[in-house]
C-alpha cells in the first residue's frame, strides 16, 4: 500500500522560486562573461584601416617592437628615399600574381620600409626613386615565416624581413613597414597584407567563466528537479494484512 507524500504549498513554491532565482542569476552572469569574451575579441580584431592617419612616431618609436593593436592603422611618415629597394615575390592583386616594390624611407635616424606599389613583373626602373617624400599608408608588421630565399644576391625577396633588408641600408630599420595608399609612378596599389584577427586565446578566461556559470545554473535546476521528484514520489508503507507481515 502506498501513500503519496507532498511538500507543503509554501515549501514547494519557495523551492521553485529559489531554483528560478539561482538559474536566472547564473544565466545572467554567464551571459555577462560571454559578452566580455566577445568584446575582447572584437577589440582585438578592430579594423583601423578607415580611421584618420596619425604620424608614425605617435604610434611607435624606431626601436619599439611592433604595436599589435595598431595593425592596419593609417600612418603618416615623411623623409628621404634611400637606395636599397627590393621586390617581394608572390604578392597577388585581384587574383593576379605579382611583386611589391619596397623602398626604405629615412625618417630621423632610422628608415621605414615602404611598399610603394605592385607590378606584375620586377622592373629595376620602378625601384629607382630618390628625393624627399611624404607617405600615408597602412602600418604592417614585419614578416618572418622562414621562407628560404633561393637567390640572396638578387633584388627579389620572398618576404619583408627586417633582418634581410637592413643589410641593404646604412641605417637602422623600424620594426614595421608601411603600405602606401598612393602607388608610385608605374605601379598599382598594393593590397593589404594583413588585418587584425583575434587570437584563439583572446578572452578565454571570460569564456570559461561563462561556461562555469551556466553549468552552475544547470546544476541548480537539476537539484530542484531531483528534490521535487523525491518529495512527490509515492511512499511505500507496510501491508499489515500480508502474511509475511506477521
Amino acid at each position: 500500500m502506498t501513500a503519496p507524500r507532498r511538500p507543503g504549498l509554501l515549501t514547494d513554491l519557495g523551492a521553485a522560486a529559489l531554483a528560478l532565482v539561482l538559474v536566472g542569476i547564473a544565466g545572467m552572469l554567464g551571459k555577462w562573461q560571454y559578452d566580455a569574451w566577445q568584446a575582447h575579441r572584437d577589440a582585438e580584431a578592430l579594423d583601423l584601416t578607415g580611421v584618420a592617419a596619425v604620424p608614425l612616431d605617435e604610434v611607435m618609436g624606431d626601436d619599439d617592437p611592433f604595436p599589435a593593436p595598431d595593425l592596419g592603422r593609417p600612418v603618416e611618415v615623411s623623409g628621404e628615399w634611400l637606395d636599397g629597394g627590393f621586390w617581394v615575390a608572390d604578392r597577388a592583386r585581384d587574383g593576379e600574381p605579382g611583386y611589391w616594390a619596397v623602398t626604405p624611407l629615412q625618417t630621423g635616424d632610422a628608415a621605414v620600409l615602404v611598399v610603394r606599389g605592385w607590378a606584375p613583373e620586377p622592373d629595376p626602373d620602378l625601384l629607382d626613386v630618390s628625393g624627399e617624400a611624404e607617405v600615408t599608408g597602412w602600418l604592417q608588421p614585419p614578416e618572418g615565416t622562414l621562407v628560404v630565399d633561393d637567390d640572396p644576391s638578387d633584388d627579389v625577396f620572398p618576404e619583408i624581413r627586417v633582418a634581410d633588408a637592413v643589410q641593404r641600408v646604412d641605417v637602422d630599420l623600424w620594426s614595421a613597414y608601411v603600405i602606401s595608399q598612393e602607388p608610385g609612378p608605374g605601379l598599382e596599389e598594393a593590397e593589404l597584407a594583413s588585418l587584425p584577427t583575434p587570437s584563439r586565446t583572446t578572452g578565454i578566461r571570460n569564456l570559461l567563466y561563462a561556461v562555469e556559470w551556466w553549468i552552475f545554473g544547470a546544476f541548480a535546476a537539476f537539484i530542484w528537479w531531483r528534490w521535487r521528484r523525491d518529495a512527490t514520489a509515492p511512499e511505500t508503507t507496510p501491508d499489515l494484512t500480508s502474511p509475511s507481515a506477521g
